[in-house]
């Protein structure tokens, strides 16, 4: 009896695994988060069963959102990283991360030539990816964000106060995704990039960066799967377009 349900176990999670392959899991809608849904509706201890990578936020907006080897992790506005298993999300991304190709920098990045060097590695501009890298950085600015309380305020004036973090000569991992210009209004169009040190202590919603080496992996994503809160979408706009909060949000530093 006991080797019948071994062999059950390690079955659902073989069938776990495989049906997780190449899959982006969704929760809710990036428009959704910009408009001001901040309540978490799906669980934090769930999001292990769509994979091992991954990035978000949390209940009320509480921070930000690295899932890194299957550890959740919350980068809090006091600049300081937790372990997370409890708790809910509003939003996030999550995959399992099996790289289809790891290349090596040939010399130090900048945001946009790190763009510029995983678009090189990427053939098909129309599906998703799952990015990872490496490695060590020069100089790399995150922000996060502290918990908001009712109402609500939109996203774009909330990351007008954002605490906005400076690290110098640090070793971590890039977590994040590019996907394509279709998702406008679903997801972050482009790159989506969180950081997390290697002593998981500091890191948050990428802003800026200068990485002088280390290695940049892809995992090519052809399956999108999304699943909606049953409850408080109603509450919310999204019939407006939100390009341009959206590239606030993603881009803003403060002063």
């Amino acid at each position: 009896m006991m080797r019948t349900s071994s062999f059950l176990l390690f079955a659902l999670l073989l069938f776990g695994c495989a049906h997780n392959e190449n899959t982006v899991t969704q929760i809710s809608t990036i428009d959704a988060l910009l408009a001001g849904g901040y309540d978490g509706s799906a669980q934090i201890k769930n999001l292990k069963s769509y994979g091992d990578f991954g990035i978000g936020t949390f209940d009320r907006l509480e921070g930000e959102m690295i899932i890194l080897d299957g550890q959740v992790y919350q980068a809090k506005a006091d600049g300081r990283m937790y372990k997370v298993g409890q708790g809910t999300t509003p939003f996030a991304s999550v995959s399992l991360f099996r790289p289809d190709i790891t290349m090596k920098l040939g010399s130090p990045v900048d945001f946009k030539a790190f763009e510029m060097f995983a678009d090189s590695l990427i053939k098909d501009d129309n599906l998703f990816y799952a990015v990872k890298a490496e490695g060590k950085f020069k100089a790399m600015t995150v922000r996060s964000v502290p918990a908001q309380s009712k109402p609500y305020r939109p996203l774009a004036e909330v990351v007008r106060t954002q605490p906005v973090f400076e690290y110098k000569d640090i070793e971590g991992t890039i977590v994040g995704y590019r996907l394509p210009a279709y998702v406008k209004g679903i997801n972050v169009a482009g790159y989506h990039l969180h950081f997390i040190d290697s002593s998981k202590t500091y890191g948050g919603h990428i802003l800026a960066f200068e990485m002088t080496g280390g290695t940049v992996s892809i995992d090519k994503q052809n399956k999108f799967r999304m699943i909606l809160p049953e409850k408080g979408l109603e509450e919310l706009d999204l019939a407006k377009d939100r390009s341009d909060e959206l590239h606030r949000v993603e881009k803003y530093k403060a002063p």
